[in-house]
């Protein structure tokens, strides 16, 4: 894992175009949060406020402050959506680990991001079954995998109506 990390850290440091551009990107979504680009965009939108009557608000006047925020506006949802893929996969990693560390813990939703709708699909209705277990036993927080729900379910179900186990 060490290995692919230094591999990884290594390819990005070569100057590639691409790595070039994810570092700018990397440096101005960090800009575009701090107070200063705030700052510096509140100012901005005041100085073409006040030149308004400068330019006797006309078609123009309104056609830069239009044209620069649409611009703006343009570039930022590509920098937003970057910010919230890396965050995401942050999370998905960070959440990984935690299910791969836990012993007793299911390792099918390690990478649950990679599924199909349908696989998730079929995965939540295993937790709702869960879920439903968890209901009908009066603890919601004694089981943790659907099997072990099952296997609980199973040896309660035998503890209270033996006549049926036994079919």
């Amino acid at each position: 894992m060490q290995q692919l990390l230094k591999e990884e850290r290594t390819e990005n440091k070569t100057g590639t175009f691409s790595s070039a551009i994810g570092r700018f990107a990397e440096q101005i979504t960090k800009f575009s949060g701090s107070t200063l680009a705030f700052s510096l965009a509140t100012l901005l939108v005041l100085v073409w406020a006040v030149t308004g009557p400068v330019f006797k608000y006309s078609e123009t006047w309104q056609l830069v402050i239009n044209t620069g925020t649409t611009i703006i506006t343009f570039l930022m949802v590509f920098l937003i959506q970057r910010a919230q893929n890396k965050d995401s996969l942050v999370l998905h990693l960070k959440l990984n680990e935690l299910l791969a560390a836990t012993q007793g813990a299911s390792n099918r939703l390690i990478n649950a991001q990679d599924f199909t709708e349908e696989e998730i699909n079929t995965l939540h209705q295993y937790f709702c079954l869960l879920a439903e277990k968890a209901k009908a036993d009066k603890d919601l927080g004694h089981t943790h995998s659907v099997e072990e729900a099952e296997e609980n379910h199973e040896k309660k179900r035998k503890a209270h109506f033996p006549a049926e186990a036994s079919k």
